[in-house]
């Protein structure tokens, strides 16, 4: 039997996730939800979906759209929900819903780990979210970093990491941030993608600091890590080759900026342009000269998609399919990722 999915929230992630959820063999996607007409709504009418209001659904119907239901309707012919609402929205929802109606459900990483108790990154802890009814899935700031901080410690042990995030102003669609001219701070030590990373990676220590700037296309991170282990930049970058949702990319490909890597996606054919892997630059990959026990690298973070596989792998971890590393394969090969 495949597994019944509804999407609550049809914007950046919600929309992916829909497409993601109907590539996959394993799962049914029951419907979207709107709570206003947008070019969204017709791009979901466009490709099928049924599509349940929220509130008021006169708009919709003004427009052309006729509801398949409300979100009740949604509700009570699915077996799990996937939250890709705006912070806050999520954990309302949940409470005031989700709960009520005892249907599973995935928030995402603008709501905190306490909303759910369990945090998610499926090559670092899918089986923490096996038969759960309600995980988060972290931040796509979180999902990078773990992604390749839990390879490395698991090859070498961490003794701690010191990453600062270089985030985008705003999503590429998103007329109502910035900055547009400045740079600014995050100014709260440490920023709290240091405690999100720990919701998965329990045991490593890390201190993060933040800042946004004037860019749409992806997030940048610089990292120092403290091993336990000596390492050699041959064995570090290896190491990340091999790391599933993970690219190396270089300087002799002429990838050497976020706008050189999401045209490379573009040129590649992935759905929207998406670039889901986290992109390690070779040539940024170091250690020091008097401690080869400190790696630096330099990674990219595709802000609308690294978190989508992620959400595939949670449904099937809350629904009982156990088997983590098939369940990323499963995954991976809709997406044309390794």
């Amino acid at each position: 039997m495949a597994i019944k999915v509804g999407i609550v929230g049809y914007g950046t992630i919600g929309k992916r996730v829909a497409d993601a959820v109907a590539m996959q063999r394993d799962m049914k996607l029951v419907g979207v939800t709107a709570h206003s007409y947008s070019f969204n709504t017709e791009v979901a009418k466009s490709k099928g979906y049924k599509i349940f209001s929220v509130g008021d659904s006169s708009e919709l119907k003004t427009n052309g759209i006729k509801p398949d239901g409300d979100i009740n309707n949604l509700l009570d012919n699915v077996d799990i929900i996937v939250d890709a609402t705006p912070k806050k929205i999520g954990k309302e929802n949940l409470e005031k819903l989700y709960k009520l109606k005892k249907v599973k459900a995935i928030v995402q990483g603008g709501e905190k780990h306490e909303t759910t108790g369990t945090s998610f990154v499926a090559q670092c802890n899918y089986k923490e979210a096996l038969n759960k009814d309600y995980v988060r899935i972290v931040s796509c700031n979180t999902t990078g970093l773990c992604r390749t901080l839990h390879a490395v410690d698991k090859a070498y042990g961490i003794e701690s990491v010191h990453a600062t995030m270089i985030r985008r102003g705003a999503d590429p669609g998103d007329i109502y941030h910035g900055p547009i001219n400045a740079i600014v701070p995050v100014l709260e030590m440490p920023s709290h993608h240091g405690p999100d990373v720990q919701s998965v990676l329990h045991n490593v220590e890390i201190f993060t600091t933040a800042l946004s700037v004037p860019s749409t296309l992806m997030h940048l991170h610089t990292l120092t890590v403290d091993l336990k282990k000596r390492i050699n930049v041959e064995d570090a970058i290896e190491l990340f080759k091999n790391t599933t949702r993970v690219r190396v990319v270089r300087n002799a490909e002429h990838l050497r900026s976020t706008a050189e890597i999401m045209e490379f996606a573009r040129d590649m054919g992935r759905l929207r342009g998406d670039m889901p892997e986290i992109c390690v630059w070779q040539e940024a990959v170091g250690i020091t000269s008097n401690a080869h026990n400190k790696l630096l690298y330099m990674q990219a973070v595709h802000q609308e998609s690294d978190v989508i596989p992620e959400n595939i792998d949670c449904i099937r971890a809350m629904t009982g399919f156990k088997d983590g590393e098939k369940s990323m394969q499963m995954t991976n090969r809709t997406f044309g990722i390794k």
